[in-house]
């Protein structure tokens, strides 16, 4: 009843071609000069040097960052918590100032390409392959699952595809996607980002308009707005004090001066998914795509948290109760967007299918070439050909491309249970973003932190978090029950001062040298950077002033 019509499979269809021809031609481009020099250089394929400009570092920054888990993940926790979830996506805008700022030029000074390089060149190689297989762990069995699962769930309920089928479609579009290298990803992102931002526009109004119509003022989208504000007052709120139910999601002024910090610096500044976009480019292009990628992180949530919102005011007045509700009765938050996809007349539902498959399958290629690179880069060359060719990482890369991708959708199904799948994903990698923080930010800004109170702060990390969570259970409620952001909080300040302690204790001296190429002239930004960060802090203030 709900499936795509011809007119929405047609331009589904046109997407794919444009994607997949432009996609192609970029390869085309680079590869005629590669066959001159002898094949591809490994660092182009996997990081694209000197070759993005800043608006497809911006565009590739937030087509890798947006998939199923925020289209489908974060819409649900939009129904259920309200416009608070923004904070992931608003507090973002301004961890990328600060890692534009501070983080990408010491790893551009440094010749930073990966970021277990980075922990070996700072540390030592045991640090580096231990996090190294850390982050390979949570990239397969987490993400890439996560966005495999979700995307397959939304596109099986739109399109009627089965469950399996839309695994293998999704798996086998991100692989040939990503088998063409960064550059080719880089740029195909840029059309991703524009499907996804117009397609999700498109369902934003709609849902408005829904609504709008629904409580007898026509199509205004401006009077949805106000109604959808009116009836869920308790879902206008960025800040949630101790009495509201999901506090535990969000943790009052944690997310402003706590654990969501913690949160987002790892994820935007030590993350390879992610910095690897800006390594290959010079200072001022890899600050403007970051900023540019800020800006556009501020229109996030009217596309995914405001349809969210709007459904919940609509199955509170009897609306979809049927479709948001499972066979037991019970009320599923994450089929909020599929349900608003499905109500789009033909053609628009088409596009909003297009910018949901561009969110899945930018990610998957994203992430897919990230797991490539650090396997390729920080496993295989290191531990198993220390010789190995250009050509050799290449074939090896595009390989762990592949069963990266499989394995992922072997654990996909597992998934089925979650209620807000874009809940769960950010509390388990928080397990190990406090370990990952504390060494990185003791490793860039003070000299004498030493790879021995790096690898414990590494090894800790998951017991801590682990501990911290079950505690309550195992006590029978004797010891609190601390929401996820403070237990990220209470780890890091712990793992902080233990590697403070443990640096002080070590009076030998003999790691200083390890100490990264860092001087004050790296952090000066240009007037129009500076004028932008200004624009975008500005416009935080006020969202969290008014929605207080």
């Amino acid at each position: 009843m709900n499936h795509l019509q011809s007119l929405d499979y047609v331009v589904f269809f046109i997407y794919f071609i444009v994607v997949s021809g432009y996609g192609y031609w970029v390869y085309h481009q680079k590869t005629a000069k590669q066959k001159l020099a002898g094949g591809m250089d490994s660092k182009e394929f996997f990081l694209a040097e000197g070759s993005l400009t800043w608006w497809a570092i911006g565009a590739s920054l937030i087509a890798s960052n947006i998939s199923a888990e925020h289209f489908i993940g974060m819409s649900g926790s939009g129904f259920a918590l309200g416009l608070a979830i923004s904070s992931y996506e608003w507090m973002a805008a301004a961890t990328l100032i600060i890692v534009a700022v501070f983080f990408i030029p010491i790893y551009l000074k440094n010749g930073i390409f990966t970021m277990p390089q980075f922990l070996s060149q700072r540390y030592n190689d045991t640090v580096a392959t231990l996090m190294a297989i850390f982050w390979l762990l949570v990239y397969v069995f987490v993400n890439l699952t996560s966005i495999i699962y979700l995307g397959a769930l939304a596109i099986n309920s739109i399109s009627g595809i089965s469950f399996e089928w839309c695994m293998v479609g999704l798996g086998i579009f991100s692989i040939v996607v990503t088998l063409g290298g960064m550059k080719v990803i880089g740029y195909t992102d840029v059309i991703q980002v524009l499907v996804l931002i117009l397609g999700g526009l498109v369902t934003c109004y709609l849902a408005l308009t829904l609504v709008s119509e629904k409580f007898g003022y026509g199509g205004d989208i401006l009077k949805g707005l106000a109604v959808i504000k009116d009836k869920a007052p308790s879902h206008f709120h960025m800040i949630f004090d101790k009495s509201n139910p999901y506090y535990t999601d969000l943790p009052g002024l944690s997310v402003l001066i706590g654990g969501m910090w913690i949160n987002n610096l790892n994820y935007w500044g030590c993350n390879q998914y992610i910095t690897q976009r800006a390594l290959g480019a010079s200072l001022p292009v890899a600050r403007k795509g970051i900023l540019f990628a800020a800006f556009l992180k501020l229109l996030i949530p009217l596309i995914v948290v405001i349809p969210g919102i709007t459904m919940y005011v609509m199955y509170q007045n009897g609306m979809f109760q049927a479709e948001m509700t499972d066979v037991n009765g019970l009320v599923k938050p994450d089929h909020s967007y599929p349900t608003l996809m499905n109500l789009l007349p033909n053609g628009l539902k088409g596009l909003a299918f297009a910018a949901l498959t561009a969110a899945i399958v930018a990610s998957l290629a994203g992430k897919a070439n990230s797991i490539s690179t650090i396997f390729s880069l920080d496993i295989y060359k290191k531990f198993f050909k220390k010789d190995a060719s250009d050509k050799q990482l290449v074939r090896t890369g595009r390989i762990t491309v592949i069963v990266a991708m499989v394995l992922a959708s072997i654990v996909a199904p597992a998934l089925r249970n979650l209620d807000q799948a874009y809940q769960f994903i950010q509390e388990y990698v928080g397990f190990i973003s406090p370990g990952v923080l504390s060494i990185f930010l003791l490793g860039f800004f003070w000299k004498r932190t030493t790879s021995a109170a790096a690898l414990t702060s590494a090894i800790l990390t998951i017991p801590l978090s682990t501990v911290l969570k079950f505690l309550p259970l195992w006590t029978n409620g004797a010891f609190p029950d601390f929401p996820f952001m403070d237990r990220m909080t209470v780890v890091f300040v712990f793992l902080m001062l233990l590697m403070v302690v443990m640096s002080l204790a070590d009076r030998s001296g003999k790691e200083r040298h390890k100490a990264l190429v860092i001087d004050t002239s790296m952090f000066r930004c240009s007037p129009g950077f500076i004028v932008g960060s200004v624009i975008i802090v500005g416009i935080l203030t006020a969202l969290y002033t008014v929605f207080y």
